[in-house]
């Protein structure tokens, strides 16, 4: 089955692109090349990009914390294991620490450096990191693999409490809805919300169906188009029922 998630708020949107970016920092930063680590740095420079929200670390805490309280009425609940209970509060307990230990604006010490920022700027210019454009980098791209690694940790690790507060929030609003099996008839599906309250939405269908879901929706409605994966110059509409799994989540 492939899934598909749909943010229904720019909070969630936030958290989707940045969980996305945390992915490729962590599998391109594995790799030996200098190109895997070229690819790693460009990355960096996009999570400080879309991180540098300023409220994003406090809506973070926030909602860690009334997940905690959340966490907490369940204590003495014979249905509950206390041990997986006391883990995941712990969990929440470590990331919201590590989140208030983040002094000043996100990225600020990324943003001090006039080494990294002169690759940044150059980056945004369509072939603009050429040996010749910024020697220095292409000095330190031929250094040895586990120097440009460790170099590469000391960036990304102050900005991992981000990751782990926003892991622990995605993985909560995943669980929390139940997945419901759907029909769209003729490639098209519609619902009325009725003031139904959800902060994302999961799709997810089998690869044989060889459709990919346009989503749309609003507090009124939710629409739907399935859409045939053919690459095509105009994307046609799947002229056949599909079946699908739908889950609203709302934390």
């Amino acid at each position: 089955m492939i899934s598909y998630e749909y943010p229904l708020n720019e909070r969630i949107r936030t958290l989707l692109r940045l969980e996305d970016l945390y992915s490729k920092l962590a599998h391109f930063s594995r790799g030996d090349a200098p190109q895997d680590h070229h690819v790693t740095l460009l990355t960096l420079f996009e999570i400080l990009e879309v991180a540098g929200r300023a409220d994003l670390k406090v809506d973070l805490v926030q909602e860690l914390e009334r997940q905690r309280q959340i966490l907490i009425s369940f204590r003495n609940n014979p249905e509950i294991s206390e041990e997986a209970l006391s883990g995941a509060l712990y969990e929440i307990e470590q990331a919201s620490s590590s989140l208030l230990a983040m002094a000043g604006k996100i990225g600020q010490y990324l943003r001090e450096n006039e080494w990294l920022m002169a690759i940044r700027s150059r980056a945004s210019i369509p072939g603009g990191v050429c040996q010749f454009d910024l020697p220095s980098y292409h000095y330190w791209l031929q250094r040895d693999a586990d120097q440009r690694r460790h170099d590469l940790s000391n960036w990304v690790h102050p900005m991992l409490p981000i990751r782990d507060g926003l892991s622990i929030v995605l993985r909560l609003l995943r669980a929390s809805g139940r997945p419901e099996t759907q029909l769209a008839r003729g490639g098209t599906y519609q619902l009325m919300m009725a003031g139904r309250s959800a902060q994302m939405l999961r799709l997810r269908l089998s690869p044989a169906d060889a459709v990919v879901p346009e989503i749309s929706a609003n507090k009124y409605a939710l629409n739907v188009r399935f859409m045939l994966s053919e690459t095509v110059i105009r994307p046609r509409l799947a002229d056949r029922d599909v079946n699908f799994e739908l889950t609203f989540c709302s934390l």
